[in-house]
């Protein structure tokens, strides 16, 4: 594989696997709240957070984590401003004390913080004014969670950079340039050492997380019911560990994660499955290392067309990932893997995100359940064909297709999705007419 090829998938691994707790949008807010807060240089007697419609969509329904069973954007602000770090960046208020807890409560019943819906912005921005003793900040987040383009301090502009519509302005990978082949040429060829130490966090973090979502009463607990009620063969404890994750995870569970394509939930997605194949198949961790490289990166292929938000469900990329790496580790070829991608794609690439919440766990055991089953049909030669709705006989184009209608075709159903969320439109007159 060519040298550059080879450096710049490797720089995708390191750019995309960061730690984070909690689900990232409310983190992304507590972030720029903790920033502002730093600019300030005391405490907000007023916060205003002005955001985009999934940004909302994402913090609405879930527990902020380290809240102390907490919701909602003006929480997040709130808790960032009182007990977090921002030097911390997406672990902002892994530290957050129960007295932070107690006065974020005080405050938001206090209604100090104040929310607005952004119009015409990126679909992840948020920016966070921060007002006390006639002095205000304003920290503003644009396209990716910890990407900070603007800072004041009374109007006056202390830090500004131009959005970057793909990655932030540090980033040295191109994911213009991955190619499903690509990617498992990369992971066949790949030095253990420059991706060992990222890969097994990943699988420590994502793992924990699991086991508390297995072992304790978080969300609805989905993972629990499958083990309960499907069995406890490696299909089902895939679906099971991936899905307890999200349990805990969406309900205000602390522990970190590592994160896939900006999301938590993403990354369980993308790690757990295939951390159980590994192990139920007992293969070397080299070969786990291997496989995860695959399903890291496909998940980060698929999602690269598509974007941070939308309202494409973020579970299906990251399963369509798992998917392919327990097909690379079955010893399937580039033939069989991209039958793997395209047979999960046409099953549950509709499946929508109606934002960050208990029910994301569902959707993860529900797309995992489809990748295992695409893996299967694969593995035996059976593959959806070009020409069957977005399918193409060839795979590239079929991710393409699917990142098309997810970016492009489902603008207008997010829109509509967010309306619902936060009663913009009368439904009951809608549907009656």
């Amino acid at each position: 594989m060519d040298k550059k090829l080879y450096e710049n998938y490797t720089a995708i691994l390191r750019e995309e696997l960061m730690p984070a707790m909690g689900c990232t949008e409310p983190i992304a807010i507590a972030y720029a709240s903790a920033r502002a807060r730093a600019v300030l240089g005391k405490m907000p007697e007023k916060i205003h957070v002005s955001c985009s419609g999934n940004i909302i969509k994402n913090v609405k329904g879930v527990i902020v984590p380290n809240s102390g069973n907490q919701k909602g954007i003006e929480v997040a602000a709130i808790l960032g401003a009182v007990g977090g770090n921002e030097s911390k960046e997406l672990e902002v208020i892994a530290g957050a004390t129960d007295e932070a807890r107690a006065m974020t409560k005080k405050l938001a019943a206090e209604k100090i913080c104040s929310v607005s819906l952004a119009e015409n912005v990126p679909n992840l921005f948020i920016e966070v004014e921060a007002e006390a003793d006639g002095h205000k900040s304003v920290v503003r987040i644009e396209n990716h969670h910890t990407d900070i383009t603007l800072i004041t301090l009374d109007g006056k502009i202390i830090f500004e950079k131009a959005p970057k519509k793909d990655k932030p302005k540090t980033s040295t990978a191109q994911r213009n340039l991955m190619t499903l082949s690509g990617i498992i040429d990369y992971a066949n060829e790949l030095k253990i050492e420059d991706v060992k130490e990222i890969l097994e966090r990943q699988i420590e973090f994502n793992s924990k997380i699991s086991q508390e979502g297995l072992d304790n009463k978080w969300g609805a607990r989905v993972g629990k019911t499958v083990l309960e009620n499907w069995g406890s063969d490696v299909r089902s404890r895939a679906c099971a560990r991936a899905a307890a994750g999200s349990d805990a995870r969406m309900s205000g569970c602390p522990l970190p994660v590592i994160i896939n394509s900006g999301s938590g939930n993403q990354g369980i997605t993308v790690s757990l499955p295939v951390i159980e194949y590994a192990e139920n198949w007992h293969l070397s961790r080299e070969k786990l290392y291997r496989a995860l490289a695959v399903s890291n990166l496909v998940s980060i292929y698929i999602k690269h067309y598509i974007g941070s938000l939308s309202a494409f469900c973020g579970a299906v990329s990251a399963a369509s990932g798992a998917g392919a790496a327990i097909t690379y580790m079955a010893g399937g070829d580039y033939q069989s893997i991209g039958g793997t991608i395209t047979n999960t794609l046409a099953n549950v690439g509709g499946i929508v995100c109606d934002g960050a919440k208990p029910s994301c766990a569902a959707k993860i055991a529900s797309s995992v359940h489809a990748a295992l089953m695409a893996h299967y049909m694969s593995m035996s030669d059976k593959e959806f064909l070009g020409g069957e709705g977005f399918v193409n006989d060839d795979v590239e184009r079929t991710i393409k297709n699917m990142g098309y209608i997810g970016k492009i075709g489902m603008k207008e159903t997010d829109k509509e999705i967010l309306n619902v969320m936060i009663d913009k439109i009368d439904v009951d007159s809608c549907l009656s007419n």
